[in-house]
């Protein structure tokens, strides 16, 4: 994570300097280079942009999976949950320190790899899990937890969270980024009660239910899944620091925002699965406060709430920007903020949708997140160590750059580990069917497969 110096790719267009670190203001424009002009902020601000998003409910069930799930005790979730957090921070982190020397969106930043036709099917995928998915699974538990603490119907909850969370996107930004520094403290005093009352109810000798290696893989898979969800935003949120910001203190804080949060919020929802006690006809939300008083139970519902809009605000605005990477030309100034609103409500349809059954959805979700993630990382990084010393001004705008090495190292990477060691229940390759022990790693199989393909075909020929 070395210092970082101005680079405009050549052929792009640079926004006019206009935004500036205005809050209450739309952000103007859509993907270009940011100006100079408009550069603000200081690598510290990282830590409350990556912290703040995971102080919500979703983390918290990744631990709830773990015991309730896939059968760990509370120590082997903990274990792998760290892991899996660990290793999705790290590659946050690296990203994260490349933003302000090019000053662009991270999608922007896969054309090195995947070339700019190439790189239309991840910033395809990236459209949909984060202005869509993860959108409608972060409503559903903000949902889930007004309603529980105000009593009104889970669809009028739905209905405030999601306007709230779009809203926030629609600005843009800075607004964004103000919405996470400011509830963070709101957030992290709230929750760290609650997982210390947890703490004192909960049974975290208690032997697991036999979930194994398989279990803990599991387990370890949907950790990476959450945190490295959050890598294809990764310099959507440095692109605006100055470019003579240090890269080193850019990627340490954006990882130990992003590790610290996600592992301690497992911890408390490994926990609470192991006090029991929970009525079946519970939502997820209500079940985790159940066993608290009533005061705690009713703050840390109005964070749960609060936390998916912290999150959810990140989902929509990366999601419009992945979506302008497709190519697609809008001549309005208000291009991205037009983009959030209409992601905003297909999310809502699907959060809609998916209220009656979060739990087993979200299980699904997770894991698949992980599926294509790992095998973009692995073209990402293998361009990055290619291209080392190189520049690469003028190749993020190019359009004759088809990047069919990028592509198709990912669709081998893709493909080939989810036909042989995906474990879904609605499919399981033949590899876990034969070994049930060795869980889900298809998130190594195609990060090391994409990685090593990319790293034999791309150089021959960096363009």
């Amino acid at each position: 994570m070395a210092a970082t110096r101005p680079v405009t790719p050549a052929s792009a267009e640079v926004r006019p300097g206009e935004y500036g670190d205005r809050v209450v203001a739309v952000e103007p424009g859509g993907i270009e280079p940011v100006a100079a002009a408009d550069r603000h902020g200081r690598p510290r601000q990282l830590f409350w942009t990556w912290s703040s998003p995971n102080l919500e409910f979703a983390t918290i069930f990744v631990g709830v999976l773990g015991v309730s799930a896939f059968g760990l005790s509370f120590w082997q979730t903990l274990l792998a949950a760290a892991l899996g957090n660990a290793l999705g921070a790290l590659s946050h982190g690296v990203l994260s320190a490349r933003g302000p020397k090019h000053g662009v969106p991270q999608m922007v930043l896969s054309r090195l790899g995947f070339g700019y036709w190439g790189n239309l099917v991840p910033a395809a995928l990236m459209s949909v899990t984060a202005g869509i998915g993860w959108f409608a699974v972060n409503s559903v538990s903000g949902a889930f937890a007004l309603n529980t603490l105000t009593g009104l119907p889970v669809l009028a909850c739905l209905v405030i969270v999601v306007v709230l969370q779009i809203g926030i996107a629609f600005f843009g930004h800075n607004l964004v980024q103000a919405y996470e520094k400011y509830i963070f403290g709101v957030l992290a005093v709230i929750f760290l009660v609650a997982t210390v009352y947890t703490f004192t109810q909960a049974h975290p000798g208690a032997a697991g239910g036999g979930g194994g290696t398989g279990g803990f893989l599991l387990t370890m898979g949907a950790a990476f899944g959450y945190a490295a969800g959050w890598n294809p935003y990764a310099a959507d949120y440095t692109r605006y620091l100055p470019s003579t910001v240090r890269g080193r203190a850019v990627g340490w804080y954006a990882a130990l925002g992003l590790f610290l949060s996600c592992t301690v919020l497992m911890a408390a929802g490994a926990a609470s699965a192991t006090i029991g006690g929970a009525g079946g006809d519970e939502s997820p939300t209500a079940a985790f406060t159940g066993h608290m008083p009533g005061w705690l139970s009713a703050v840390t519902l109005l964070a749960i709430a609060l936390g998916a809009v912290a999150a959810n605000a990140l989902n929509v605005y990366s999601g419009a920007l992945a979506f302008l990477c497709l190519g697609i030309r809008l001549p309005l100034a208000w291009r991205r903020a037009i983009v959030a609103l209409g992601f905003g409500a297909v999310g809502f349809a699907l959060a809609w949708a998916g209220l009656s059954d979060a739990g087993a959805a979200y299980e699904h979700f997770l894991l698949v997140i992980a599926y294509w993630i790992a095998p973009w990382l692995g073209v990402v990084f293998a361009d990055q160590y290619l291209r080392r010393g190189r520049e690469t001004a003028g190749l993020l705008a190019d359009r004759s750059r088809r990047g069919w090495a990028g592509l198709g190292a990912f669709l081998v990477g893709a493909v080939v580990s989810i036909a042989l060691f995906a474990n879904q229940s609605l499919y399981t390759g033949p590899v876990p069917k034969a070994v049930p022990a060795i869980g889900d790693i298809t998130f190594f199989v195609g990060f090391a497969l994409a990685g090593g393909l990319y790293a034999v075909l791309g150089r021959r020929k960096l363009v």
